[in-house]
């Protein structure tokens, strides 16, 4: 594969899932793990992504980001849009990271009079320009690569309460696999968030759909909701309406 072709699936594979670690792309591409660096340090070097030790980072998803560098912006505008669909007034929400959720928190009604709870810092600045929302930061150990609230303080915070419903951003979907992380800080803090509801709303562009990570958060059967830029009758959706999920 040339140094082309290599370096275009690694600006893929972290514009799908925010971070890549070197020894995963070695084994992906078949190259050394030198050679991965050397591509990163380039892309790096082009102000395409932040080279980090073990691997790299998504500018679009790393504080502070500008609007032009959120990858698929327009495809996660119309998942928020859907997302906000399902928040009622007076509701009791939850919500994870991500520039899906930050895209939602944008886009919440100015009318609307709800009560947020939120481990992302970036979405607590968000929701907090809308005159109406009750903003409440879980706070813990800032994860610098996923830009949430980690560790055993955010799992016990959660713990104490019960919210109406839960939106969660995949970093990896799969029929099979369910919904999946690379990160088990994350995973830890995304299951304790599952816990906390009776409804859990995954967010997810279309491209990260039959995409696998190495650490599970959760069967699809802890899903209720299902929201994509596709077509709720998309082909691409079929199979995971054989279970109870209600797709959007």
């Amino acid at each position: 594969m040339l140094k082309k072709e290599r370096q275009t699936y690694i600006m893929k594979q972290i514009n799908l899932h925010n971070k890549v670690l070197s020894s995963d792309l070695s084994q992906q591409l078949d190259v050394s793990e030198d050679t991965i660096r050397r591509d990163l340090n380039e892309l790096d070097e082009a102000g395409k992504l932040l080279k980090v030790h073990g691997g790299a980072l998504s500018k679009s998803f790393h504080f502070p980001f500008h609007q032009n560098e959120v990858y698929a912006q327009e495809s996660k505008r119309q998942v928020a849009l859907k997302a906000i669909n399902l928040i009622k007034e007076g509701m009791v929400v939850l919500t994870g990271g991500g520039t899906t959720m930050i895209e939602m928190a944008k886009l919440m009604p100015e009318e609307l009079d709800a009560t947020f709870f939120t481990i992302s810092p970036l979405v607590a600045l968000e929701l907090a320009e809308h005159p109406r929302l009750t903003v409440i930061l879980i706070g813990g150990q800032l994860s610098k690569n996923a830009q949430i609230n980690i560790g055993a303080r955010v799992i016990n915070d959660l713990s104490e309460i019960k919210v109406d419903i839960c939106f969660l951003g995949a970093n990896g979907i799969d029929f099979k696999e369910g919904i999946t992380d690379s990160d088990w800080e994350v995973v830890q803090v995304k299951k304790a968030m599952i816990k906390s509801t009776a409804k859990v709303v995954i967010l997810s562009i279309a491209e990260k759909l039959n995409s696998v990570q190495k650490m599970r958060v959760c069967g699809l059967n802890q899903v209720t909701h299902f929201i994509t830029d596709l077509d709720p009758g998309s082909e691409d959706l079929a199979p995971f309406k054989d279970g109870n999920i209600q797709i959007f």
